[in-house]
């Protein structure tokens, strides 16, 4: 792979970071109103298990983006030192 490779991977790996923190918000926003609006106690116990269930599915996928970044900076670095020997 060549060095742009690389370079267009980390801006992709980094706005689909930004982007799925962005869903995170939304989801707890959404998930806050319906615990806000919800008339029974079992329904509002079952929207808050819901959210916080969504905010931990966001934070394993935003963990799981930050680990491959970091991969592909391992990569990019390894590229880096390859070209400089040719």
């Amino acid at each position: 792979m060549s060095v742009e490779y690389y370079r267009k991977r980390l801006v992709e790996l980094r706005a689909r970071v930004a982007t799925e923190r962005e869903a995170k918000k939304r989801d707890n926003e959404h998930y806050a109103n319906l615990v806000k609006g919800a008339s029974s106690p079992s329904s509002k116990a079952n929207y808050r298990k819901a959210k916080i269930e969504h905010a931990a599915s966001h934070d394993r996928r935003i963990t799981d983006l930050k680990r491959e970044i970091e991969r592909v900076r391992e990569d990019l670095a390894r590229e880096r030192e390859r070209s400089k020997r040719k």
